[in-house]
């Protein structure tokens, strides 16, 4: 894509997640640039850009995917490296943000992480981030550049809107994620509930679920989360809204990290169907699980993608929901 005279767009993909890069330049029609990423013996990266970027608006995507802490080194030497090659605005474009739940400190000496890895990005030289369904919003107010935080909501929405039938409520897996429960209830005309659990600080990834508030009985239950990653939370969740009388239960989440034994407990789980995003590379043991649907986030990637290129409204895409 490029306007004469003006400006012109360059997608580069970093090695996460190239598929959805891939997808995401086909709707742009726009092919990825060329970049050499390999590591030296000792695992440091070397990257490089085989064509010249002077001038150019240019968007890095790549998921922080496992392992994490490479791929998000990885994007950064990629900005810095544009910097240096006189691009003319870098835009990160993260489909998982990596360190979002980390927003926050829940102990006394905790890092923040999350604050930290967007200082990260703005002295590495990006002028924009964009991410997709970021664990809180808070995340967005950590750095004092242009951060477009991005939803699936519209996606599932249009799926769900052919899968259901009957009375439904939208269970939040916990009390912080009410609001994106409602949300799905607004544009799907269903109920509200919440999951009221106990995690375990002397233990990572341990969950204890102990009671729903909100009305589950006799009726078809969606389970929304923004990230499934052992899959404690959304399992234990999924086990006590049945056992209160629920018709069926569901799980709608937008990044499927599956980490550790996520496969093996969704395997054995009552859930009648799993639905994530392509914003990170699916597991090979997760492409056979049987209830498994994976949505893509091309179409709202590359429509902020323009947007930004073109200086237009990137909440309009999704109807004001991306705050």
């Amino acid at each position: 894509m490029e306007r004469p005279g003006l400006k012109r767009l360059m997608l580069f993909s970093g090695t996460a997640n190239r598929e959805l890069a891939e997808e995401v330049g086909k709707l742009l029609d726009v092919e990825l640039g060329g970049v050499e990423i390999s590591q030296f013996a000792n695992t440091e990266t070397y990257v490089r850009f085989t064509e010249s970027v002077r001038g150019s608006d240019c968007f890095v995507i790549q998921s922080h995917s496992d392992p994490v802490n490479e791929h998000i080194m990885e994007q950064l030497i990629m900005i810095d490296a544009l910097k240096r090659a006189s691009a003319k605005r870098i835009t990160a474009v993260m489909p998982f943000y990596g360190y979002a739940r980390q927003d926050k400190k829940g102990r006394p000496r905790e890092p923040i992480t999350a604050r930290m890895i967007g200082d990260l990005f703005m002295v590495a030289g990006a002028d924009r981030i964009a991410a997709v369904d970021l664990h809180t919003g808070q995340v967005q107010g950590f750095i004092d550049k242009p951060f477009d935080s991005l939803t699936a909501l519209p996606i599932f929405e249009e799926y769900l809107s052919h899968k259901i039938a009957g009375p439904i409520t939208f269970v939040s897996p916990d009390s912080g994620g009410v609001k994106r429960a409602t949300r799905f209830a607004t544009h799907l005309n269903g109920e509200v509930a919440f999951v009221y659990k106990r995690r375990r600080t002397d233990v990572r990834n341990v969950v204890e679920a102990s009671e729903v508030v909100g009305d589950v009985e006799g009726r078809h239950c969606v389970i929304v989360d923004d990230i499934v990653d052992t899959a404690g939370t959304a399992v234990a969740s999924a086990d006590l809204i049945m056992d209160r009388g629920a018709l069926s239960v569901s799980l709608v989440a937008t990044h499927g990290v599956l980490s550790g034994p996520a496969v093996e407990r969704l395997r054995s789980s009552p859930f009648d169907e799993i639905v994530i995003t392509n914003t990170l590379p699916i597991r090979p043991d997760a492409q056979a699980l049987q209830n498994l649907t994976v949505l893509s986030v091309a179409p709202l990637v590359a429509g902020t993608i323009e947007a930004i290129f073109n200086d237009q409204s990137v909440s309009e895409i999704f109807k004001g929901e991306n705050t």
